[in-house]
């Protein structure tokens, strides 16, 4: 290297990861300094992308990893994650374990509704968050960028969109994970098993003993449920999920099936 001449590297992020770059730098390619000892990894988050975002990476067309250090002049791809992500899952274990921010309590209910083990507080700070994720081996969902890029973290991922709709349909298509619609507590994530309607009859309002007889009832905060006149909108709600959760299963990943929704 000539004295004086700075070293450089280009960056070529994929389309899907555009969004964490600064509006500045919002290119698929980037020339970038490099001080000769720097990490893959250290380089692709200073441009912004959290590594749980970052799929495989190359350097000149060859596999390189995030502790891999470039060479002067060298041309670095970033792929996304691929779709859907595999978990790493414990004996008996059919789906991920998950654990939500404090800005995505809509999404966790949604999530209970399908039977996702879905951990969710809404006064916990980072460091607890993590701690919770890393002991329970949960997959930490967050749109903190700066909480993705905790090296203590085991397993997080970024959701996207800002509508719980949208969240969603970003958390099935990403995990495809398996689903269990109406078996979980939307309060407190604990399983329902069915109950008499006499048990809980004392319990309900005149109206709601009249017009419906199944029941179900939490096992750890005692929540009684039945289909009631929100039903229509919660059974939609399942038969998306249910349909995108197939189509990604099915056909690998489809971005069109994804976006028509």
């Amino acid at each position: 290297m000539l004295i004086g001449v700075e070293s450089e590297i280009t960056i070529r992020v994929a389309d899907e990861l555009l969004m964490f770059l600064p509006a500045t730098r919002r290119d698929t390619a980037n020339r970038v300094p490099y001080d000769g000892t720097s990490t893959l990894g250290h380089i692709v988050e200073s441009l912004g992308v959290p590594l749980p975002e970052a799929g495989p990476m190359s350097i000149g067309g060859e596999p390189a990893g995030p502790s891999t250090r470039p060479d002067d002049g060298d041309e670095v791809r970033v792929a996304a994650v691929p779709r859907p992500q595999p978990v790493p899952l414990e004996p008996g274990q059919d789906a991920p374990r998950f654990l939500l921010d404090v800005h995505l309590g809509t999404l966790a209910r949604r999530m209970r509704l399908l039977g996702l083990d879905t951990a969710y507080h809404n006064d916990m700070d980072d460091p607890a968050l993590v701690a919770q994720a890393n002991a329970e081996r949960r997959v930490l969902l967050t749109q903190d960028r700066g909480l993705l890029r905790r090296r203590a973290l085991w397993f997080g991922a970024y959701v996207r969109g800002s509508r719980p709709d949208d969240q969603l349909r970003d958390l099935l298509n990403r995990f495809a994970p398996v689903l269990r619609p109406w078996t979980r507590c939307t309060a407190c994530n604990g399983e329902l098993a069915p109950v008499d309607k006499q048990e809980v009859e004392h319990d309900l309002e005149a109206g709601t003993r009249r017009s419906y007889d199944a029941y179900g009832r939490c096992a750890d905060c005692g929540q009684v449920y039945w289909r009631g006149a929100h039903g229509d909108h919660l059974e939609e709600i399942v038969r998306e999920a249910t349909e995108l959760v197939e189509a990604v299963r099915g056909n690998g990943r489809t971005e069109a099936a994804v976006s028509k929704r």
